[in-house]
């Protein structure tokens, strides 16, 4: 009887996956907090080099010392608990 052969996962399924954890991080330690000061945050993507892209929304988009402040806080989170994330880009 043949053994089943492990199959590697695909660099687009293991960035897919990757991408659902920071989304889970933020949407369980972030997005509460930006709420509830008039803000939001969107994750627009993930890219083949492990950077996360983020768009900021509300009160936190447009504001230039929140756009820092605000980036540094979701990487922060997201870095906590998906190691792999090398940083998060803002994007307009």
């Amino acid at each position: 009887m043949n053994s089943p052969v492990p199959t590697r996962a695909s660099a687009h399924d293991v960035r897919k996956s990757r991408l659902e954890r920071v989304r889970q991080v933020v949407d369980d330690h972030v997005r509460p907090e930006l709420r509830a000061e008039g803000g939001d945050v969107e994750i627009v993507g993930i890219d083949e080099d492990d950077i996360v892209q983020i768009r900021l929304l509300g009160a936190c988009q447009g504001c230039v010392s929140s756009v820092h402040t605000t980036t540094m806080l979701v990487e922060r989170a997201v870095k906590a608990e998906v190691p792999e994330v090398r940083f998060l880009e803002a994007i307009p």
